[in-house]
């Protein structure tokens, strides 16, 4: 991606104050761009408002009393999280019990407590292959009955006896060995003969050759996937001991969204309505309900107050306009407030608050990627430890293109990976969702930008591996 490109997809507020920055002598190509105080080109950079200023008097070139005190209200972005997981922990153990879940509503769960054994595998000696049940050295006269799976245990063998047996059936007492359909062959006489070289214990799977009754298979903590349900099954497990998902709810607040059609009259569609409940079942909640409430206090309040949800996630009306209720929502509510904006772009309006003891809201502003931006900061640390499930680890990749930030704050880039490369993606202003379509991660990058081949921290998104590797908005 070329530093043109890339200035293209901000959005004019945040290319035009990238470029004031660029004009302040950065060099091309050689690391981040310094951000740490306003840039000293033609204009400045307004924090409160996410734009440059024009220039003016010397005041001009210091941030304005109000959106320095703003900037550091607003938590950094690795605090936020943290914050946000802390939270989790904090929650009485009582709301987060432990419950008997049967198995085919357990897949996505976590174990509350470690799978042990109830049977040895396989529960008795088994044959791992199609073929004859072989005692002795050959050649073998075979039995005209043969050994299916399912039923009891064969007759014993003698030396010199062989019997056909199938995958999965039971070995019969003194059998040798198992040989394979397509190493044996039989003479005119109908005695088997081996067409290759036979081991003793060949092909037979020994009873507790995986484990025995009592060994533990996996420990507390194991996040649940269709693998593990087919081992609890085989172990003998009806039902699975796990912590529950989490309950959470949404508000969509803003009175220009449209839920079907075209956009007309100054109305919108409403996009996140569609995309929270599944991104938030990804990440290990249990969406029981999305309302719809416009721009109403009163509604919101209501909503609110009347929550039986974990987690209450609201979209928009997190800032300071004449319809953002959320926060006056929040004093009347008497609610605590964790984080209040974070110092994160797109999303920096973002909040965690306490309602309850257990309960917490998860404020996302209205902008579709600046939603995105909060789930990650915010509603993944606080559902994934709620849900118990282990905090995934931290790796890194090289930037395959230069990658411009904001000159305060950390900024969350879509991208894909080619090979050992992120790849950043065009299309990742805050209000666009073209991009993070398309993408496999988002790239963390640090205030004042990266420079190509740059390590920067990836956070992966719930369904990666499922992105086609041809789409590509670079």
């Amino acid at each position: 991606m070329t530093a043109r490109s890339d200035l293209d997809d901000l959005g004019a507020e945040e290319a035009l104050a990238l470029v004031n920055q660029g004009n302040s002598g950065r060099t091309q190509g050689a690391g981040p761009i310094q951000g740490s105080a306003a840039p000293a080109g033609d204009g400045v950079y307004d924090v409160e408002a996410d734009q440059p200023r024009p220039a003016g008097t010397g005041d001009d070139r210091a941030p304005a009393p109000a959106a320095a005190a703003e900037r550091h209200r607003a938590t950094p972005w690795p605090q936020a999280r943290a914050i946000a997981e802390r939270a989790a922990r904090q929650v009485s153990r009582t709301a987060s019990a432990p419950t008997s879940v049967p198995l085919d509503a357990a897949l996505g769960l976590v174990l509350a407590a470690p799978l042990a054994a109830l049977t040895d595998l396989p529960s008795f000696d088994t044959s791992a292959m199609d073929g004859w049940a072989v005692a002795g050295p050959g050649p073998w006269d075979v039995r005209e009955a043969g050994v299916l799976a399912g039923h009891a245990q064969p007759e014993p063998l003698t030396d010199g006896e062989a019997v056909r047996i199938a995958t999965g059936a039971r070995i019969p007492h003194d059998t040798t060995a198992v040989l394979r359909s397509e190493h044996g062959r039989t003479d005119d006489k109908g005695r088997l003969h081996a067409t290759r070289e036979l081991s003793h214990g060949q092909d037979i799977r020994p009873r507790g050759q995986e484990c025995r009754t009592g060994d533990q298979l996996l420990p507390t903590g194991t996040f649940v996937t269709p693998a593990v349900l087919g081992l609890a099954a085989a172990a003998g497990y009806d039902t699975l001991a796990a912590i529950p998902r989490p309950r959470a709810e949404v508000l969509v607040l803003g009175d220009e969204l449209l839920t079907e059609g075209l956009p007309h009259d100054g109305l919108i569609r409403d996009a996140l309505g569609p995309m929270l409940p599944p991104w938030l079942r990804s990440l290990g909640a249990d969406v029981i309900a999305v309302h719809r409430l416009g721009d109403d206090a009163e509604a919101l309040h209501r909503a609110l107050r009347d929550s039986p949800a974990e987690i209450v996630v609201t979209t928009g009306g997190t800032a300071a306009g004449p319809v953002d209720h959320v926060h006056p929502t929040l004093r009347r509510l008497g609610a605590e407030l964790l984080v209040s904006g974070v110092q994160v772009r797109p999303g920096h309006p973002m909040l965690l608050a306490r309602l309850k003891e257990n309960q917490h809201l998860v404020g996302l502003p209205g902008n579709p990627l600046a939603a995105v931006s909060g789930l990650l900061t915010l509603a993944e640390p606080l559902l994934r430890t709620l849900a118990g499930r282990a905090a995934p680890e931290p790796y890194t990749l090289p930037l395959k293109d230069e990658v411009h930030g904001h000159p305060h704050d950390t900024r969350l880039v879509p991208v894909v990976l080619r090979g050992d490369r992120a790849v950043p993606l065009h299309y990742n202003g805050p209000a666009m969702l073209r991009g993070i379509a398309a993408a496999e991660a988002l790239a963390v990058v640090p205030p004042g930008g990266a420079r190509a081949g740059q390590e920067l921290e990836l956070l992966d998104l719930p369904w990666s591996a499922a992105t086609e590797a041809g789409v590509c908005f670079t």
